[in-house]
């Protein structure tokens, strides 16, 4: 028989607040967190929004972690506030009972130079008598995307299984699933999973504009993240973290743990199509909604909302659309479908832990969140999006979506544990 897993720990920090409770009220409100770049100077480019993290709201680091904040990138700094967040949600210390039972696995992009500390690589390495051995290699190694995972290991002194995920939007969903399975096999009884990622940089800006990904409605930035909607023109970067504690089932109930859900199963795919393009026809993502439905023992007519990936471009918001069509035939015109992207831009690779942990909220709250700014339809994108408003549903399980570029795809279902 499988080990139950469950979720008994959830932290984050988002563009809508510092923590999880703030992020939700938000969210529930309906409320919008991108505005103009205030990271660089972005008024020659041509996206100038963002959904931005407050640096004024994060904590202090506290102990080993400022020993460690020198390795810390921006989006591994957000990781490690929500990671204290979820452990002390869990009711759990470094180590929690047994450190070579507990893991970590996170997804994140690591992170890149800004054009200031570039420029500086550049000229030392180029400059007489200076050369490569003038550079500090704490810049080298706090970019890298296997950093974060390692520095978490280390302050919360989880010596199982370590993994970092980077496969872009569906990085810290696979994470999840990977976090999941390990438990399931018997290998750890706690894992530390989720994702962080920030990416509003000069050179990630630049990238996703070139490939046209970005909306470029500078002068509405609250109106400029609308998925599913006929006038959408591109998605909004976002940044912040999610992350959750995993445990196996007897284990949380033996320690008289909170339970929150249960990830009840996951399905993960491949489209092999484009790099950039999802498939008209839902591809891959219809597959991963299927081995994740499976592998949860649930039928498409059992779930009562589903968080969906809606990145608010033409081509994901319909290739979504028709996947959901081919798995959940008539029932997916019932079933409610939201993209929260629509309120806290794209989080890259944190975007799948953080939609998981909304939709633990809504089981718990039995109610799901609108998708904002879902004003004109489009004939292609026909679904219930819940536009505008939080609307109350009776929720018992919820189907998370994250799909990726480069084609990667994830599929997440969580229920109320029974």
């Amino acid at each position: 028989m499988k080990r139950r897993v469950v979720i008994t720990g959830m932290g984050a920090v988002s563009p809508l607040g510092p923590d999880l409770v703030s992020t939700w009220a938000a969210v529930r409100q309906g409320k919008s967190g991108v505005g103009p770049i205030t990271l660089f100077d972005a008024s020659t480019f041509p996206c100038r929004i963002a959904a931005e993290v407050r640096d004024s709201a994060l904590d202090p680091l506290t102990g080993q972690e400022r020993r460690l904040a020198k390795y810390l990138n921006r989006g591994a700094r957000f990781g490690m506030a929500a990671s204290r967040m979820a452990m002390a949600d869990a009711g759990l210390g470094p180590g929690a009972d047994a450190p070579t039972r507990l893991g970590v696995a996170v997804g994140s992009s690591g992170s890149r130079p800004d054009l200031k500390s570039l420029g500086f690589i550049c000229r030392t390495l180029t400059e007489p008598g200076r050369g490569p051995a003038a550079l500090d290699p704490v810049g080298f190694l706090s970019r890298a995307s296997s950093t974060g995972a390692s520095i978490l290991a280390i302050v919360h002194n989880a010596q199982g299984p370590t993994l970092n995920v980077s496969t872009a939007c569906a990085a810290s969903a696979q994470a999840i699933a990977a976090a999941f399975r390990i438990i399931q096999r018997g290998d750890a009884d706690l894992m530390i999973s989720g994702g962080f990622d920030s990416m509003i940089c000069e050179l990630d800006v630049l990238g996703f504009s070139l490939v046209g990904a970005l909306s470029t409605r500078n002068a509405e930035p609250q109106k400029a993240s609308r998925p599913f909607d006929r006038d959408r023109d591109g998605f909004v970067l976002g940044e912040g973290a999610a992350v959750v504690i995993l445990e196996e089932r007897a284990h949380a109930l033996a320690r008289g743990a909170k339970i929150h859900a249960e990830l009840a199963g996951y399905g993960t795919t491949m489209n092999a199509y484009r790099m950039t393009d999802s498939p008209p026809d839902g591809g891959g993502a219809v597959q991963a909604m299927e081995a994740a439905l499976a592998d949860a023992g649930v039928r498409p007519s059992d779930v009562s909302y589903i968080n969906a990936h809606g990145t608010s471009t033409a081509g994901n918001d319909r290739s979504e659309t028709a996947a959901i069509k081919r798995v959940f035939g008539d029932y997916a015109y019932q079933v409610p479908v939201s993209s929260t992207k629509s309120m806290t831009g794209h989080l890259i690779a944190a975007a799948g832990a953080l939609e998981l942990v909304f939709c633990v909220c809504s089981l718990r709250d039995q109610i799901v969140p609108p998708t904002i700014n879902y004003e004109n339809p489009d004939p292609r994108c026909d679904l219930d999006y819940v536009p505008l408003q939080a609307r109350p549903v009776a929720v018992g399980v919820a189907l998370s979506n994250s799909f990726a570029f480069g084609g990667n795809n994830a599929s997440l279902v969580v229920r109320a544990h029974r």
